[in-house]
């Protein structure tokens, strides 16, 4: 009913990561922009944290949509797993036939895949969300994959991203080896009030205007709290997208996006405060 109500063509605030929905505020933009160098410029490790409903995964999407075909990737959404199950879950989705072997086999098997993506002129990205949940064995289990390389670079770009517990999780003195590795770090902080403001302006601009709602707490006059629960500064997912006769690249595409680094990217010492 308020789909009819706001003039809008579909859900605004499905809890599903669409990157069609990604509002890039300048926060958003600049976090893209490190996975990006990071992947581009073969830095082997790029770390991506922030809290809950910040947009990490959606940008995650996006940023496998603008890989586009230039690029194989794995992304493991779930590594909740063994050592044995995660290399076999990479290497599932690298389109592997890992079947009935072991862990040293697949590994093989996925260096063997790496090279021959090298001769055709592709680079491999393997992305890990939710990587707060990586236990100190299988971060160990990761930095071993890092080691596949050439003479001259490496053979996989990985991406971390998750809570801000994965920042404590790394700072443990086992990992410093890991640590040391990752040179391109972002942490994504909440949208504040008046970026709130600036994504639902962007939003409504495109659209005739309405009867203003008057519910107190729900819309205007009160704090806007999503469909799922969440505060709306959390939530980086309204564009104009979801209005009639609008398109998503009114309020940035990533198509947009120049191949010159933010003013304010830069590379991070393992020993630097992050």
């Amino acid at each position: 009913m308020y789909l009819e109500y706001y003039g809008l063509k579909e859900p605004p605030f499905s809890i599903t990561p669409n990157p069609r929905f990604l509002f890039f505020s300048a926060k958003h933009r600049e976090a893209f922009n490190h996975l990006l160098y990071g992947i581009r410029e073969r830095k082997g490790f790029v770390q991506l944290t922030g809290e809950v409903g910040s947009g990490k995964t959606t940008l995650c999407r996006a940023l496998l949509d603008e890989l586009g075909n230039n690029y194989s990737t794995a992304l493991i959404l779930n590594p909740i797993l063994d050592p044995d199950g995660l290399v076999r879950n990479i290497a599932m989705e690298l389109g592997l036939n890992a079947k009935g072997m072991d862990r040293f086999e697949m590994i093989a098997e996925i260096n063997y895949f790496l090279l021959s993506q090298l001769e055709q002129g592709r680079d491999t990205v393997l992305l890990i969300d939710e990587a707060q949940n990586l236990t100190p064995e299988l971060l160990e289990q990761v930095r071993l994959l890092s080691n596949l390389e050439t003479d001259d670079r490496k053979l996989l770009q990985i991406v971390l991203m998750g809570q801000p517990e994965l920042r404590d999780r790394l700072n443990d003195p086992a990992l410093r080896q890991l640590r040391q590795r990752i040179t391109v770090r972002y942490h994504l902080n909440p949208l504040r009030h008046g970026e709130v403001g600036n994504t639902f302006t962007t939003a409504s601009a495109c659209r005739a205007p309405t009867a203003r709602p008057t519910s107190r707490g729900r819309h205007s006059g009160g704090s806007i709290v999503t469909r799922a629960g969440f505060p709306a500064w959390s939530m980086p997912f309204v564009t104009n997208a979801c209005l009639p006769g609008t398109s998503s690249n009114a309020t940035g595409s990533i198509s947009g996006w120049s191949d010159a680094p933010s003013a304010n990217l830069k590379e991070t010492s393992p020993h630097e405060p992050h």
